[in-house]
């Protein structure tokens, strides 16, 4: 049976594309957070690789290779669940690659994988733009993993901006649902924040959104603030700027007191997914 209360650590970062100093960097505040007590902890969308926009890719990696494997290692080690927010996952015979979001379990065992669906293909004149496309191949399933602490529900950035599929994930029995980001310093303050709260209450789940924070490169900055909110859509814990850890009790008889009171998913109309 799933535990109803575990310790979460979401992990804020600023990744480059130097792949060893990212790792160095995603290690250490593993293993604070695991010290200090964490159950689960989380890793924000390309912790290990974040390139500047226009570059070419220059590291890929597959499930079995490095990347994985040392984050495995660590988590075997910590004996937490260990959410890597997204790596390039290598794509045979093609040039581009998946976002893919990994749940490794405390035994180091792989445990469920998400492929990005929404890609952020965006032109803002003079503000942003990203053309995530060019270089990244949609995935094509929701992904809902039970868990020894809950059920939990992967996505990944730019899908915050897709309600449906939330509501698939909540429809599923997500419990928890990650959202690893590397959201824009031009959108991130206005939208981050209020999109975080409008998909734990619309859905009345769990919501852990371990975010990329600063300057990446010349080309590249990330808003950060990553956060925790409760199914009530309150925003429990939460840093704005900088590197390092925010921490969150998860209460998943929360969730159960609230769906009773307010029994939202009950009345989905289904035919309007």
């Amino acid at each position: 049976m799933a535990r109803r209360r575990f310790k979460v650590a979401a992990v804020q970062m600023t990744s480059t594309g130097d792949v060893e100093a990212n790792l160095t960097q995603a290690t250490r505040w593993i293993r604070r957070a695991a010290t200090a007590g964490a159950r689960l902890v989380a890793l924000p969308e390309n912790f290990a690789y974040l390139r500047a926009e226009g570059e070419r890719i220059e590291f890929r990696t597959d499930l079995d290779g490095d990347v994985v494997s040392r984050m495995a290692a660590e988590a075997k080690s910590a004996k937490i669940h260990l959410l890597l927010g997204s790596i390039p996952e290598r794509i045979p015979r093609s040039r581009r690659i998946h976002n893919t979001s990994v749940l490794l379990g405390p035994t180091g065992k792989l445990l469920a994988t998400y492929r990005k669906m929404h890609l952020f293909d965006i032109d803002i004149p003079g503000k942003v733009k990203l053309i995530e496309s060019k270089t990244v191949k949609a995935g094509d399933r929701t992904v809902v993993v039970p868990t020894q602490l809950g059920r939990f529900g992967l996505s990944v950035c730019y899908d915050l901006r897709f309600p449906e599929l939330y509501r698939h994930l909540a429809l599923d029995g997500a419990e928890v649902l990650f959202v690893p980001a590397a959201f824009t310093a031009y959108t991130g303050p206005h939208h981050w924040v209020p999109l975080l709260r409008a998909r734990a209450i619309e859905n009345q789940c769990w919501v852990v959104a371990p975010a990329q924070a600063g300057t990446h490169s010349a080309s590249r900055r990330s808003h950060g603030e990553t956060a925790v909110i409760d199914p009530w859509g309150r925003v429990v814990a939460r840093k704005p700027k900088g590197r390092g850890l925010v921490w969150a009790e998860i209460d998943l008889s929360q969730i159960d007191r609230i769906r009773r009171g307010l029994p939202c998913l009950d009345h989905t109309r289904r035919s309007l997914l």
